[in-house]
């Protein structure tokens, strides 16, 4: 078994979790160049809102995508709509990465800048 399987079959398990909870889902991704955040309605299907290194707001003031630094940005972002939108407590999901570095930088920005998780 790949690293990635192993990531992938970690991410399951942690899904199911989340599911039995039934609050919405913060979800990471990240790849070497940048890294991504949603919001994710697992009751309705739905992607709520996301947020990237990728978007124009963001890319402007970043000069790498694959850092702690434009992870810290993409937390706060990622916080700011959600709060916009009336959410305020949500569920982690790593997506079996190991907490730390870029998805701990993440987290810890949405959390400063007010959800709850």
């Amino acid at each position: 078994m790949n690293s990635k399987n192993k990531r992938l079959r970690r991410s399951k398990r942690t899904r199911a979790i989340i599911a039995n909870l039934g609050l919405i889902r913060l979800s990471v991704h990240k790849s070497n160049s940048h890294i991504y955040a949603q919001l994710i309605d697992d009751k309705n299907n739905k992607v709520i809102t996301s947020a990237s290194t990728l978007e124009p707001e963001i890319k402007d003031e970043i000069n790498s995508g694959g850092n702690t630094k434009a992870a810290v940005f993409v937390g706060k972002r990622i916080a700011d709509k959600g709060i916009k939108l009336g959410i305020t407590r949500i569920a982690f999901d790593r997506s079996g990465y190991k907490y730390h570095g870029r998805v701990r930088a993440l987290a810890d920005a949405a959390r400063e800048s007010g959800l709850k998780f």
